[in-house]
């Protein structure tokens, strides 16, 4: 089954889920906010997403910018902080079997459903 990690108040996440609903296809939607992934599932989905931890880190948050930004930071301390600070995950990941995309733009959801 298709998988959307979504946040509603994100436009960019909304237009994902859009996408996902005008294909008329089943899909679940995974708030990541209140859900948020294991250290495994986040690690699973930068693997199917073939990034690097950092690529799927939301540079701009305050967050980020305030406790990480300019730090040496290992692929395992940039995964624990987005588990301690799911906002800091990229939105929204859609996984279709043991594909994944990044909805940046959301019509990137449609090379994978």
């Amino acid at each position: 089954m298709i998988k959307i990690y979504h946040n509603n108040r994100c436009s960019k996440s909304r237009c994902g889920l859009e996408v996902l609903e005008k294909s008329g296809k089943d899909f679940e939607v995974i708030k990541y906010l209140e859900n948020v992934p294991t250290k495994k599932e986040l690690i699973k989905l930068i693997e199917m997403l073939n990034i690097k931890p950092i690529d799927l880190v939301r540079k701009n948050e305050a967050i980020w910018k305030s406790n990480f930004k300019g730090k040496d930071l290992t692929n395992d301390a940039i995964v624990n902080a987005m588990i301690e600070h799911p906002k800091l995950i990229e939105r929204p990941i859609v996984i279709n079997g043991n594909k994944a995309v990044i909805g940046r733009p959301p019509e990137l959801i449609l090379d994978i459903i």
